[in-house]
């Protein structure tokens, strides 16, 4: 009984910390996962390339879907993936989806992957790696293109397609999305509440930067990336709890700010959007 899935990478419009809206898009960055599952009622997991990391979410993900649809099943999941960890890029979410998706294939059930990524987020709130649950990620990881949510109930407010180019700048130092301090994002709700009025009216870009501008602020980033990209970006944020920057617009012009971020220390790569979201594999 064995499955493999792919999910992908997202980048942030709204941090949903704030208010419990959120809002996110998803980047040609993969996650793979394959679950191999077995009669031992026991659940291992790997992480390629990290020995010592942190596999109670995937692990989560495959007991939640054995306890829905399996027979006490256990078995081992590994996942290998392009997403940075800890860089506000989405590696939890789309690690979660990869692992549900394979887990499912593995059952041989079909499932609405709607439905499927909620799985997922209510096993990275079993995990703890999550203050909000991340529907916002999960769904934009899940689904592709751009999604608007409720985190609160785990509600699809919008989803669109979306054809963009991205640049992301990914510093060295990593930020843990349940370390983040809460109460400090929720004193920029204000402005959260206008980065949802702006995405739910589909002005995508122009939420981004006010996002960006705001959580930088509550989180202690540096608001200099966002205001070298402004002039030649359609949207510039603060992607998650930090420290990534994302923007999004032409190529020529991210090429543009491609010359001031790759003078930071860090990774700095340029990408696109994707619709498809994620998919079985086998």
């Amino acid at each position: 009984m064995h499955g493999e899935a792919v999910a992908l990478g997202a980048g942030t419009v709204l941090n949903a910390l704030a208010t419990g809206t959120g809002s996110a898009f998803a980047i040609d960055a993969e996650t793979t996962a394959r679950v191999e599952l077995d009669d031992t009622g026991e659940v291992s997991g790997e992480i390629a390339g990290a020995p010592d990391g942190d596999t109670r979410l995937i692990r989560r993900c495959v007991e939640r879907v054995v306890e829905r649809f399996g027979d006490g099943e256990g078995g081992h999941v590994r996942t290998e993936s392009d997403v940075p960890m800890a860089a506000g890029l989405k590696s939890s979410s789309a690690a979660a989806n990869a692992t549900v998706l394979a887990t499912l294939s593995a059952l041989e059930v079909e499932m609405d992957r709607e439905e499927a990524c909620r799985i997922g987020v209510q096993a990275a709130r079993d995990a703890g790696v999550t203050v909000t649950g991340a529907f916002d990620d999960a769904s934009a990881s899940m689904l592709g293109g751009v999604t608007v949510t409720d985190n609160t109930e785990d509600e699809l407010l919008a989803h669109e397609t979306v054809d963009w180019d991205v640049l992301i700048w990914t510093p060295a130092t990593r930020a843990f999305s349940a370390d983040a301090d809460v109460d400090r994002c929720k004193q920029v709700a204000p402005m959260a509440d206008l980065v949802a009025d702006l995405a739910l009216d589909g002005r995508y870009g122009e939420a981004m930067t006010v996002n960006g501008l705001a959580f930088s602020a509550a989180l202690g980033f540096p608001t200099d990336p966002a205001v070298e990209a402004m002039p030649h970006a359609d949207g510039v944020s603060l992607s998650g709890t930090g420290p990534s920057v994302v923007a999004v617009g032409e190529r020529d012009g991210l090429e543009r700010v491609r010359d001031y971020w790759s003078q930071r220390e860090g990774d700095t790569w340029l990408t696109t959007t994707r619709t498809d979201g994620a998919r079985v594999i086998e």
